[in-house]
């Protein structure tokens, strides 16, 4: 007849102690994504600069009144003119964005 051995159990503390360290590790980890996805978030300029395109298109076929000043999602767009040359801006505070227009 075949002898069955014991197999020897975890006790409860060892068991606490492994689900511990795992949820410790698992926080750690989806702070981390957090933090990246959030500043990757703050970084994206897409939408401000999809509206710059579009001012810059209506400027460049006299379809705006300037000068121009738009206040759009935190951002402050200026186009203005100083002589022959048509300058757009937009700032942040983070940053300052200046673009020359070539204007027909």
């Amino acid at each position: 007849m075949v002898v069955l051995n014991k197999i020897r159990a975890a006790t409860l503390i060892e068991v606490l102690t492994a689900s511990v360290l795992i949820i410790i590790v698992f926080m750690i980890a989806s702070l981390s994504f957090n933090n990246i996805f959030n500043n990757q978030i703050k970084q994206d300029h897409s939408a401000v600069e999809n509206k710059v395109k579009e001012l810059e298109y209506l400027t460049i076929h006299s379809a705006i009144k300037l000068p121009y000043t738009e206040d759009f999602d935190g951002w402050e767009i200026m186009i203005s003119t100083t002589g022959d040359q048509t300058i757009l801006s937009y700032s942040k505070e983070g940053g300052e964005y200046t673009k020359q227009l070539f204007v027909k």
